[in-house]
């Protein structure tokens, strides 16, 4: 059942991202992840309580909450980098380059979970390599690379890199535990960690200035969110990690769909071959 709910992670992933570029558009992207991690929160604990399997809180060894937290902090890092990249870039292009991350967890599983490495899997390593880097203009490093903070790009190959740490990490704390109680204690972390940043940031002000539609939208995407982390987590505990996590980063295809649909994105010709080389070498990671 593990490919039915790596498959229901992607769908609710690729929601997410359209849910919350329609709740940041004039919110700040640290404080609608602090809001949506609350919706997280509150949905994994719900699950943990609904499934009965809060009792293996007390059965926890300290290896594997090391690596929770651990999970909970790479997931935090990659979520305030990937919303601020997403508030500031087009959802067509910031989603690809997050997505990358599937190269790096490839080479980490590699190496930390020992699962191997094939040719096919090299060749779906280049076509994804290839599709991420035809996905970026020579207009877009430049224009980034002008701005002292840094641009989109910048925080999009971030969130990559946090995202591939977050599955590694995650995949080795929940091979004792319920994945559901696995999800839930990292959630707890990524809301402590995101709400630090609010109010060491000193945004907590602008909380009250959020408008009840983008409000909306932020709570819609951190149930889409949360959805989401349950099917993966669930998936990654059954399955192999080189496959679960490519199957979940076809939520690209989701959301380059619906941005199309609601924010009118359209690819350039060499962008739509960037997409389809990065699906190609996704779906031959997921079949080999």
């Amino acid at each position: 059942m593990w490919i039915f709910y790596a498959i229901g992670s992607s769908f609710f992933a690729g929601i997410t991202a359209i849910l919350a570029k329609c709740g940041i558009k004039k919110t700040d992207s640290d404080v609608a992840t602090a809001i949506r991690t609350v919706v997280v929160l509150l949905f994994s604990w719900l699950m943990v309580l609904i499934t009965g399997t809060w009792g293996g809180m007390t059965q926890i060894h300290g290896r594997t909450l090391l690596f929770l937290v651990l999970s909970g902090l790479a997931t935090g890092a990659s979520w305030l980098c990937y919303f601020h990249a997403l508030q500031k870039g087009d959802i067509n292009k910031v989603v690809p380059i997050d997505k990358s991350s599937t190269v790096l967890s490839i080479l980490l599983a590699l190496i930390f979970l020992c699962e191997g490495i094939t040719g096919a899997k090299i060749v779906s390593v280049l076509l994804i390599g290839i599709g991420t880097m035809m996905m970026i203009t020579k207009k877009d490093i430049e224009t980034d690379s002008g701005k002292k903070s840094g641009g989109w790009l910048i925080y999009a190959v971030l969130s990559a890199v946090f995202a591939s740490l977050t599955s590694i990490l995650g995949k080795l704390g929940i091979e004792e535990i319920d994945s559901n109680l696995g999800t839930a204690i990292r959630t707890t972390v990524v809301l402590l960690m995101a709400w630090f940043m609010v109010f060491v940031t000193g945004k907590q002000k602008e909380i009250k200035a959020i408008e009840k539609k983008e409000l909306c939208f932020i709570c819609l995407s951190g149930l889409a969110t949360g959805t989401s982390w349950l099917c993966y987590y669930r998936a990654l505990q059954e399955g192999p990690a080189s496959v679960v996590v490519p199957i979940d980063k076809l939520s690209m295809l989701v959301t380059i769909a619906f941005s199309w649909i609601v924010f009118h994105e359209r690819l350039t010709k060499k962008a739509a071959v960037g997409v389809l080389l990065i699906t190609a070498g996704t779906v031959l990671l997921a079949i080999i």
